[in-house]
């Protein structure tokens, strides 16, 4: 009889796993995929929806676009995971499994900051980002060049940085009375990376006319201001957050070793938990590296990490020696509007930095490739335009 696998998200993770694991598996793998939506969201394209709401059509792909027929779809929420009787308990069932691949992914952190879950949009699904788009234009009705919409991004990591473009791109194909005001409580938008991509970054955002604010970390929010360190009040209209992630609650009492602060699983570099018969990749996960690190809770990771936990999936229900997994940093592409920043790419070894058509079309054939490894060419071909 099949072992029974259950792929817990469909995200970057669990849509890669689910891909490597129909790949790997014979008869002896049974596949069960369960997931809260429908869908899996390319999110690294996804605030392309910011400035045009058709792009969702490009950035959803339907779960029946992505199985094979022999993979079951379980669509409910996880609320707990009992690893004694290998029960996943949905908010409206439950899932029994041999073997379980926890990809649930991370939700917004808000760092215990008053008033920021209440009054901030978030960037964690389709309808976020859609409702970005309807709360910013429904609010430029009335405004005036003299009186614009203050839109406030808070985080200048790479969602922060893309959501930022993108509102600036909204307003100039528009036409709209909108200021962006970027916001990082650190001294440098992207934190922790090259000097000269952030140079190139801070370059594009402020020839798009996005105001940039570091060094200044978000103390509370309320309803119509954001109150900065040393006293400073900053007046928005509308408020985006992209500061930070942090682990599911879904897994906030399962027995299985995680990081009790954030409830991310720790997983070793073959993916195996402390429990044999789960593994974890993702952001919902801490997976061991070399020199005591972990992998970046980033889409590039999750991809690479996917293929090789599907088919470790694979050889432990089998009893098969499992293969240890090392991220594979390829660099750095990110959008600001239509225009991009590339750095430190694999394929452009001699430049460290580069913008113009060919970082442009470096990052359409990032999401095309993506695209086309889960849901086929064709698919693909459609998207590129949108990318």
């Amino acid at each position: 009889m099949a072992e029974n696998v259950v792929v817990l998200g469909s995200g970057y993770a669990g849509t890669g796993a689910i891909k490597a694991l129909e790949a790997a598996g014979d008869g002896d793998v049974g596949l069960t995929w369960v997931s809260d939506v429908d869908h899996h969201l390319v999110l690294h394209e996804s605030h392309r929806c910011i400035r045009d709401p058709g792009v969702r059509e490009k950035v959803v792909i339907p779960v029946e676009e992505i199985t094979s027929p022999g993979t079951s779809f379980r669509q409910g929420e996880v609320v707990d995971i009992d690893t004694a009787d290998r029960t996943v308990h949905l908010a409206d069932g439950t899932v029994e499994y041999n073997y379980l691949l926890v990809c649930l992914g991370s939700r917004t952190a808000f760092f215990g900051i008053t008033g920021l879950r209440e009054h901030a949009h978030t960037l964690k699904n389709i309808d976020d980002v859609l409702g970005i788009h309807e709360d910013v234009v429904s609010r430029t009705a009335e405004a005036t060049a003299a009186d614009p919409v203050r839109v406030v991004v808070g985080g200048a990591g790479l969602s922060g940085i893309q959501t930022a473009g993108e509102l600036a791109e909204l307003r100039d194909d528009r036409g709209l009375h909108v200021e962006v005001v970027l916001v990082e409580g650190l001294d440098q938008i992207l934190p922790g990376s090259d000097p000269g991509l952030q140079a190139a970054l801070r370059e594009r955002l402020e020839r798009r006319d996005v105001r940039i604010r570091t060094g200044e970390f978000v103390g509370k929010v309320d309803d119509d201001t954001v109150y900065l360190e040393e006293s400073i009040e900053l007046p928005y209209d509308v408020l985006v957050w992209t500061g930070g992630i942090t682990g599911r609650e879904a897994v906030a009492d399962a027995d299985i070793g995680k990081d009790e602060r954030s409830n991310r699983i720790h997983a070793g570099r073959t993916f195996r938990t402390d429990d044999d018969r789960v593994f974890a990749i993702g952001d919902c996960a801490l997976i061991d590296q070399p020199g005591n690190d972990h992998a970046p809770p980033t889409a590039q990771a999750a991809w690479q990490a996917a293929a090789v936990a599907g088919r470790n999936v694979v050889r432990a229900v089998r009893g098969q020696p499992l293969r240890r997994w090392t991220y594979d940093d390829k660099g750095t592409v990110v959008s600001v509007g239509e225009a991009a920043i590339a750095h430190d790419v694999s394929l452009a070894p001699f430049v460290d930095t580069f913008g113009g058509l060919p970082a442009r079309t470096l990052k359409k054939a990032i999401a095309a490739r993506w695209i086309r490894d889960v849901a086929g060419t064709g698919r693909a071909l459609r998207a590129w335009s949108e990318m």
